[in-house]
């Protein structure tokens, strides 16, 4: 049996871009994943659940949480993985040896005789409050930082932070985890000479796009985190640079930020339309209501043997072009079989998919959708008699195929994939649109508008405003009872990004 080894991988304070290049390799090769509460579910591979690999192990010791386990019951847990010959990465929220206990599991795997290596991460101590734009250092404001654990209850005999110490020493002073224990921290650090009326910030969630920062003093801090009702996990900042969060606070003025938007793109498109939003502030729930799913793809091999037969190859979707182009590869042909042959796309990112192998299209519309398409053909002469295979999805509009046809063409269609419904993720997706949690959806094609209503139910989709990218989508989904209040000028990604900035910043 392979030797197995343990991994205590960072897994940085909350925004998954915050984890480091080798803490996403090793995630990304991994045979196993043990991931506590405060590691963000989006650094897990996408698949994992419904393909069984990784193996996935949640650990969370979150106060209140019935699945919280043991430490030792954790510490067994990696040592078992590993001697069964696997990889195993410890996904840890922050760094696994800032209040991580990660130094214990790292003990135990020694003890167990298990390799063991260790990556690093961003502490949510100094990520939390940067993303408040709160500096824990600053040239004549603080020339130190401490970092405390706020769980340890400072009137107790056996507390091992010295309070009164750390109110003199004129540090800036990060607390983990201390909402319950706040006002005796506060009262021990006020006790032993530090100022009430000392800057002070709690920062919920900090780096996650639902971060909400609480700004009073050291006096007035725990009335505020009560009014506000913030709860774990939080990072209290004390000490007078918090008062450059006016100037420098940033994370919290992008344009999206504070709005939670649903993307129902399948899960291998996602990324595209959930990394904009992301930058842009919103708290982006990926919950794919539909997957692609190839069909009998015999037609279209058939048809490569006679490329030389058709004028003209009209494309509708990104999809259609990936699988033709993996069947013109698989048959030994490359871009140089087209040569001669007209290239027809319905919209920039079809036509982008097709430059990426080194095409570039003779037509694409105004309008990106199959009507504009039509209109563009329509002008040419070079339409009428010619023979055109349109490569595309089952259940499509016949809008294409039919006015082709009229214009005087003779056309091959062939249905290489369809949109099915994917339901995994639709029971917590419709509680948080009963809940009023969800602020808007995307939807990305009609079939995805089926796949929506169809996975969380008619009532619940109804739950939140619909953003379109464009006319047919929004048509069927006003057809499904949906309030579409958003639609794309342009019917890409970036069109879409900026009719939903454009609504939200107007407002």
């Amino acid at each position: 049996m392979a030797e197995g080894k343990v991994f205590l991988v960072g897994a940085g304070p909350g925004d998954p871009g915050l984890i480091t290049v080798r803490g996403r390799e090793l995630i990304d090769g991994a045979d196993a994943i043990v991931y506590d509460a405060l590691a963000n579910p989006a650094l897990l591979p996408p698949d994992a659940v419904s393909a069984g690999f990784p193996e996935l192990f949640y650990v969370g010791k979150r106060g209140g949480d019935k699945r919280s386990v043991t430490q030792e019951d954790i510490n067994q847990l990696i040592v078992r993985l590993a001697r069964e010959g696997k990889r195993v990465v410890r996904l840890k929220g922050g760094d696994p040896f800032v209040f991580g206990r990660g130094s214990e599991e790292a003990i135990a795997c020694a003890e167990a005789s298990v390799p063991c290596e260790i990556i690093p991460g961003i502490t949510a101590g100094i990520a939390a409050p940067a993303y408040a734009g709160i500096p824990v250092t600053h040239r004549g404001m603080a020339s130190s930082v401490t970092l405390v654990t706020g769980s340890e209850d400072p009137s107790k005999l056996s507390s091992t932070t010295n309070w009164g110490a750390l109110a003199k020493s004129g540090s800036t002073i990060v607390l983990y985890v201390g909402v319950k224990t706040l006002p005796q921290t506060t009262a021990a650090l006020i006790g032993g000479g530090l100022p009430a009326e000392t800057p002070a910030a709690a920062i919920q969630w900090g780096t996650h796009s639902r971060q909400r920062t609480v700004v009073a003093t050291l006096g007035t801090l725990c009335d505020a985190i009560e009014h506000e009702r913030l709860k774990a996990p939080v990072v209290t900042v004390i000490g007078w640079s918090v008062l450059l969060r006016d100037e420098i606070a940033w994370f919290e003025k992008r344009p999206l930020f504070g709005k939670r938007i649903v993307v129902t793109r399948a899960a291998d498109q996602a990324p595209a339309l959930s990394g904009r939003l992301r930058e842009l502030g919103a708290d982006v729930l990926e919950v794919p209501a539909v997957r692609i799913a190839r069909l009998d793809l015999d037609p279209l091999r058939s048809a490569l043997e006679r490329l030389s037969a058709y004028e003209w190859i009209v494309f509708t979707s990104r999809n259609g072009v990936s699988l033709f182009w993996e069947q013109l590869l698989s048959s030994g042909r490359d871009a140089r079989a087209l040569a001669g042959i007209k290239i027809a796309a319905v919209g920039a990112a079809t036509a982008g998919t097709l430059l990426e192998h080194g095409i570039a299209v003779d037509v694409i519309p105004e309008r990106f959708v199959a009507e504009g398409l039509l209109d563009a053909l329509r002008d040419r002469d070079d339409v009428r008699g010619a023979s055109v295979l349109h490569v595309g999805a089952e259940g499509a509009r016949d809008v294409l195929r039919a006015g082709l046809e009229e214009l005087g063409a003779t056309v091959t269609l062939l249905s290489v994939y369809r949109s099915v419904p994917q339901p995994e993720g639709a029971e917590n997706l419709r509680a948080a649109l009963e809940q009023g949690e969800v602020d808007l959806v995307t939807l990305m094609s009609a079939s995805a508008v089926t796949g929506f209503v169809d996975a969380v139910g008619a009532d619940a989709a109804r739950g939140a405003s619909a953003a379109s990218i464009g006319p047919i989508t929004s048509e069927a989904a006003r057809g499904a009872g949906l309030d579409v209040t958003i639609e794309a000028a342009e019917s890409t990604i970036d069109g879409l990004v900026d009719a939903i900035v454009g609504t939200y910043t107007r407002g």
